[in-house]
């Protein structure tokens, strides 16, 4: 029987009774008295200089406050990088600056070049829609091969050239892959483009910026899914501003998807703004905005190298990935396509010899950093497409190939540094065949073939690496932050509790789940729980939420502090039931001396800690109140099988999606609901990713898709029902509650799963074609169709089609 309470149980989301009756309180909710708001204006060209700014007009319009350009901000820090990469050269990345205001150049369509500060926001617009700019075009560079390229226009004039680092992992496998690779009895070959993606929440970034005169306080009021470091980030290296007089409040966010991690610009003009104008100051982000402002995800062009024995066992994977950067490097962009991605290109595979190289090059375009999954769909895509083709190569079922190879031994060290503590990947396949009905499959096709249309199946496994950590190593690895969670539980004296997480919540439920905990470990009732999160001046210093860390690194804080409080209560309890604190037991809301009848309720030690008329001085102080830091020993390691079924029309192109199912190893689970919905979402996404959305450039940096009359989202009609599944669960081994994390895995196994059905629903009809790029409209499939069928149905070999960089 399912759980009602506690941990394993799906009571309905708290937080979801203000979100649906429009209560919920968000950042452009917030209005200061005397508030001013700003309007930036953005370079509508990708790369110039700037030889003049004329702002005397747009300074006496009506309602304007003060108008700023980048001389305003000399001698104002840039906005920082969290991640350095060394290369595998020895040197570090090269790191150009970052300012607030374009100084000197522009570099991207959406750099800002000035911003209005007026009464209003219309009269912001208008004046600066006043301001003369001249600026003098230079060539603009987009295509990374290109960008690196001897002789290429730099984006950056200080730097020696455009690549930001080359970096080689593991640099000492190299020789050993390339010898592998040549021995090799069947090697694949795969080049392919993970495209650049818009994160797109449902809320636009907002900032507020406010100082107070008597005080010299300053509060920054922000879309933000890790205030804590934001308020190190800009106070430390941008603004000047010392912590204890910088106040970050991340309210109600509608969403993040990564693209709410970084510090941007907007956030420190808007607290710089509040002290020189004297006065608030609020931006809100038009939709036009976000799209060419946030940053962007994914924008990979790789090839990829499987090598295999004569009975079929993998012997080497070597890939050559070129990552975009965009013009600036955004606060964990480096990792993004190192760190993130190079560890998981073992995935669920014995495979002894990896190399994984990765340049990561400046263009003029949108800065770009991490989106749901960061790196990890990257590697998961490579990994999963040449095996596929490899499995089409050899004539063997694409399951089979996968099983023969499943790691199965644990734990298992990668050569790729990580070592993987749990899983049973057979598991989750055998679910998978299970949920998915894969043997009812060809009588599926052949219904479909009897409607004129051809149906191909496509099966995925994937590993992700979540709660990155712990300090020391991601240090060693170039993090600029500890990445560590924290905690405060704070016992009322009527029994009733605070939880003051540094973690963040912008839709994933935390005010739901994490009561689920403490209740649990108490024996309590869920509503005596409360969760207060996004306020650096209640919280302790954390990290945020992102990377699938709330639950394993930020759970783990809070179990870790109330393991701390039930320890002082118990001490409470001995002294009051005259026993020794070791015979004490707690369970359902009691202490109670082992062996005895004899208990004391939980509501009658809190209160008394806080009332010690009766109470241990001598030992103990007053009060119920702890505080942990967490700091995990090693990632987390969900795993997963996914399935989807597609028919495609061989008319027109038209992929559409008929059955998806999802078999997921997320270790324990604290609420199967939440872990169902987060599932979804991501699926969601990685179909968006594969079918529909793809954020492109012209040659001149012109952004294309700028809008969402030329960038496709998915609707809720482009999807089918999904079947999830979250049974096969082997508890993590080192963090207290056992869990992996569930947030991204949809984003990560979706992609792979539906190219592979669309391929194979290809080969079904005929057409020999070995893949297609992201995403797979209707026109790309319909050209790789008439192109295979004008060339005899000829496999086009390592052929990317319509994969533009």
């Amino acid at each position: 029987m399912p759980k009602d309470t506690g941990i394993g149980a799906s009571p309905k989301r708290r937080e979801d009774v203000r979100f649906l009756t429009g209560d919920g309180n968000y950042t452009d909710d917030i209005n200061v008295h005397g508030q001013a708001y700003v309007h930036f204006l953005r370079s509508d060209v990708a790369h110039g200089r700037i030889t003049s700014i004329d702002t005397a007009e747009a300074g006496a319009m009506p309602g304007v406050v003060r108008v700023f350009t980048g001389k305003d901000f000399e001698g104002v820090g840039s906005i920082p990088c969290g991640w350095q990469v060394t290369g595998r050269d020895g040197k570090p990345m090269q790191e150009p600056a970052h300012p607030v205001l374009a100084q000197g150049k522009v570099r991207h369509v959406g750099d800002p070049i000035a911003a209005v500060v007026a009464d209003t926001p219309a009269q912001a617009r208008d004046a600066a829609e006043a301001i003369m700019v001249d600026i003098e075009d230079l060539p603009a560079v987009v295509d990374m091969k290109a960008a690196v390229a001897d002789g290429a226009t730099k984006v950056h004039d200080d730097l020696e050239n455009n690549l930001c680092y080359d970096w080689g992992f593991v640099e000492d496998n190299r020789d050993a892959v390339d010898k592998a690779i040549k021995d090799a009895a069947h090697v694949t070959t795969l080049e392919l483009v993970n495209n650049r993606l818009v994160a797109n929440p449902m809320e636009p970034r907002v900032a507020v910026g406010v100082w107070e005169k008597g005080t010299d306080n300053y509060t920054l009021y922000t879309t933000s899914q890790n205030p804590h470091v934001i308020r190190l980030l800009m106070g430390a290296f941008v603004l000047g501003i010392p912590e204890h007089k910088l106040r970050v409040v991340a309210p109600d966010v509608g969403g993040g998807f990564g693209t709410k991690i970084f510090h941007y610009a907007e956030e420190a003009f808007c607290t710089f703004a509040a002290k020189a104008c004297r006065r608030p100051v609020k931006w809100t982000a038009s939709r036009s905005e976000a799209f060419m402002s946030d940053a962007h995800g994914r924008d990979h062009v790789t090839k990829i190298e499987l090598a295999l024995d004569a009975d079929h066992n993998f012997t080497a994977v070597r890939t050559e990935t070129y990552a975009n950067m965009g013009a600036y490097l955004s606060t964990f962009a480096p990792s993004v396509p190192t760190w993130l991605h190079g560890t998981l290109m073992a995935g669920n595979y014995r495979t002894p010899l990896i190399y994984v190289n990765v340049k990561a090059v400046f263009t003029n375009t949108v800065p770009v950093d991490a989106y749901r999954g960061a790196g990890r769909p990257e590697a998961t895509f490579q990994l999963e497409r040449v095996i596929d083709k490899a499995a089409r190569e050899l004539g063997v079922d694409p399951i089979e190939l996968r099983r023969k190879n499943f790691i199965t031994e644990f734990p298992y060290a990668t050569p790729v540094a990580v070592e993987y503590d749990t899983g049973d990947y057979p598991a989750t396949m055998d679910k998978l065949s299970e949920i998915a009905d894969l043997s009812g499959f060809d009588a599926r096709r052949k219904e479909s073939e009897a409607k004129g249309k051809w149906r191909g199946l496509g099966v995925n496994c994937y590993i992700e690496a979540c709660g990155i950590a712990p300090s020391n190593l991601v240090g060693q690895l170039g993090a600029r932050a500890g990445l560590y969670e924290s905690a405060t539980v704070r016992v009322n004296a009527t029994g009733g509790i605070t939880v003051m997480t540094g973690s963040h919540s912008h839709g994933q439920g935390h005010e739901t789940s994490f009561p689920q905990v403490i209740a649990e470990m108490i024996g309590i009732d869920e509503s005596m729980v409360e969760i207060v999160h996004g306020d650096t001046a209640n919280t302790p210093m954390g990290m945020g939420t992102y990377g699938s860390r709330s639950i394993a690194v930020g759970g783990s804080a809070m179990v870790r502090a109330a393991e701390k409080v039930v320890n002082k209560a118990k001490k409470i309890a001995a002294h009051l039931l005259e026993a020794s604190d070791s015979d004490i037991e707690l369970k359902e809301g009691k202490f109670s001396v082992a062996g005895t009848d004899k208990s004391v309720a939980w509501g009658d030690v809190t209160l008394a800690a806080y009332v010690p008329h009766n109470y241990p001085l001598e030992d103990i102080e007053p009060g119920l109140e702890e505080t942990a830091f967490y700091d995990p020993a090693n990632f987390t390691y969900p795993s997963g099988a996914y399935a989807c079924e597609v028919e495609v029309d061989p008319e027109t192109g038209q992929v559409t999606i008929e059955r998806f199912a999802a078999a997921d190893d997320f270790g324990n689970v604290i609420n199967p609901m939440i872990v169902s919905g987060q599932v979804h979402g991501g699926i969601a996404q990685g179909v968006g990713q594969a079918l529909l959305e793809n954020c492109s450039y012209d040659s001149e940096g012109q952004l294309l898709s700028a809008s969402y009359m030329d960038y496709a989202m998915p609707r809720a009609a482009d999807l089918p029902m999904f079947t999830v599944d979250h049974s096969c669960q082997t508890p993590c081994t080192h963090n207290p509650l056992g869990v992996k994390g569930c947030g991204e895995a949809g984003a990560i196994g979706s992609p792979p799963s539906v190219v592979n059905a669309v391929i194979d629903a290809l080969h079904s009809g005929g057409c020999k074609i070995d893949h297609i790029d992201m995403p797979l409209t209707p026109s790309r499939v319909w050209a790789a169709m008439t192109g295979a069928a004008a060339a005899g149905h000829g496999t086009a070999e390592g052929r990317s089609v319509g994969g533009e960089v």
